[in-house]
């Protein structure tokens, strides 16, 4: 399972939500949702709905190593 899989699993703990509740609030069935977390395979706008649906927010980053600024 990937970074991204594991972060997600651990917000649907979290928030106290199962994997099917996360597919069924998505519009999607539990084995797409299923391969997706085994694939880790999501998009920025998909990880937006997974946090929307989860009552959170996702905030994905750049940050340059040498200024620290963040894009």
């Amino acid at each position: 399972m990937g970074t991204m899989a594991k972060k997600i699993n651990l917000l649907l703990i979290e928030v106290g939500m199962t994997k099917q509740e996360l597919a069924r609030r998505l519009g999607t069935t539990p084995s797409n949702l299923s391969g997706k977390l085994k694939r880790d395979n999501f998009s920025e706008a998909e990880l937006q709905e997974i946090a929307g649906a989860c009552g959170a927010a996702f905030e994905g980053t750049f940050v340059i190593a040498d200024t620290g600024k963040q894009i």
